[in-house]
């Protein structure tokens, strides 16, 4: 693990991840209701699929409208459309699109934050414009073997955080390349069969770890199952679902929560399939001897961490920034088990991060929250524990009741810690967004 360490940061230092160049072209004509409705649509599209909740698309889109004449603007914003209208100058006019169809990388969200908050401010809509079409053609800071790479540290990194031992975290590794591998050739999949690129995964990497248990492997079934599979989970999905229902966005709230809780089911589908062939009749975590003793976990936040930025593709610059979020979050967590329990400890690391991650925004440099804080959603790992009680309920293992009731309040609680968290940045300053 520590070899990949050394190989990536190598390749940071040789690899930039520069945001794409703007056209610095004057235009004289002054910018009309079209354009600005045009704007909206567009930007509000680039939103949705960054990965932002709903409250904070209108939000942005209303601070846009604003700034450029259009105070009477009306928003509807879901996941998968977006409808705004204005009554300007007397005539109605609307901009509908559908949105959703793809999602933006990490490099991609922090250089759009920063269009859409030069927008608020007054840039022009027209080269606004342009420069949202040129971020969605910006390659990627990292070439496809390197995110492969990303992808396999990241994956050791939440072995050993989940208490794998050294030959453990090695499977884990080697899963992991066959998971990624799967889901780079499934950028070239079309959307309607993005649901048996998860099956897929999901069913090779169980059926190797089953395969060896059935062999004598007794220790890190879980580690082993779940680690490979963990850009996979709906952890954020889920989360931001819980968030939109608490915010009065009851359609996109359901739409998400009906989206995460199918990605659980095809994942355990995944699982359950070869357990029931090979013959596991339910998931055990053996007792095994953790990989770097205590010092593990933290080890693991760092990989994990370091493999998540080359994997989704943030600017290499904004390393730190998210390191800091995710010790944060797992530092808290951990105090928190140790004070109020595991079952609440999420809670409280989801309200540390949420300022932290609003902080780090504000630096110069730093990259918008929403990048610095998703990958610690992996971190507190509540679709794990979802993806464990569907996967024993699918085997005849009634324990899975338990484990899916632990994971509703695991996310219940992190969704709280995020609202609570929202709601103190925003008292002291820290959040840019205000919820409408």
């Amino acid at each position: 693990m520590l070899i990949l360490v050394g190989l990536l940061l190598r390749e940071l230092t040789t690899v930039a991840g520069s945001p794409p160049e703007t056209d610095d072209t004057v235009i004289l004509r002054p910018a009309t209701q079209e354009d600005v409705l045009r704007l909206m649509s567009i930007a509000g599209d680039a939103l949705i699929e960054a990965g932002f909740d709903v409250s904070d698309v209108q939000s942005d889109l209303r601070a846009i409208a604003t700034a450029h004449g259009l105070p009477d603007v009306q928003i509807i914003a879901m996941p998968t459309a977006l409808v705004v209208s204005s009554t300007s100058g007397g005539t109605l006019r609307t901009s509908a699109v559908a949105t959703g169809a793809v999602q933006l990388r990490l490099h991609q969200i922090e250089a759009l934050d920063d269009v859409v908050a030069r927008t608020r401010l007054g840039l022009d809509p027209r080269a606004a414009l342009k420069e949202i079409r040129a971020i969605r053609q910006a390659p990627p800071p990292f070439p496809p073997a390197v995110q492969l790479l990303g992808g396999v540290l990241a994956t050791m990194g939440l072995a050993v955080l989940l208490g794998s031992s050294g030959r453990g975290t090695l499977l884990a590794g080697g899963l992991g390349v066959f998971t990624g591998a799967v889901q780079l050739l499934g950028l070239r999949v079309p959307l309607r069969y993005q649901a048996l690129v998860t099956v897929s995964a999901a069913t090779g990497v169980s059926l190797a770890v089953f395969l060896l248990a059935r062999s004598g492997w007794t220790a890190d079934i879980v580690p082993s199952l779940i680690a490979p599979l963990v850009t996979l989970l709906p952890g954020a999905l889920l989360t931001t679902a819980v968030i939109e229902l608490a915010s009065g966005q009851m359609i996109s709230g359901a739409g998400r929560l009906a989206a995460g809780a199918t990605q659980l089911l095809l994942l355990a589908l995944g699982i359950v399939g070869p357990a029931l062939l090979v013959g596991i009749p339910a998931l055990e975590l053996t007792s095994t001897r953790p990989a770097f003793g205590t010092l593990g976990p933290w080890l693991g936040v760092a990989a994990f961490g370091i493999g998540i930025v080359v994997n989704r593709c943030a600017r290499p610059r904004s390393m730190g920034w998210i390191l800091i979020v995710l010790y944060v979050a797992y530092g808290a967590q951990v105090l928190g088990g140790l004070f109020i329990g595991g079952l609440l400890s999420a809670f409280v690391g989801a309200l540390a991060m949420t300022p932290v991650a609003d902080l780090v925004a504000r630096q110069r440099g730093g990259p918008p929250a929403i990048v610095s804080f998703t990958p610690a959603f992996w971190i507190l790992v509540p679709g794990a524990l979802g993806l464990m009680g569907v996967a024993t309920l699918l085997s005849g293992d009634g324990t899975g009741t338990g484990s899916l009731l632990t994971a509703v309040i695991t996310m219940i609680g992190i969704a709280l810690g995020v609202l609570v968290g929202r709601a103190l940045s925003t008292l002291i300053g820290l959040r840019r967004r205000v919820w409408s």
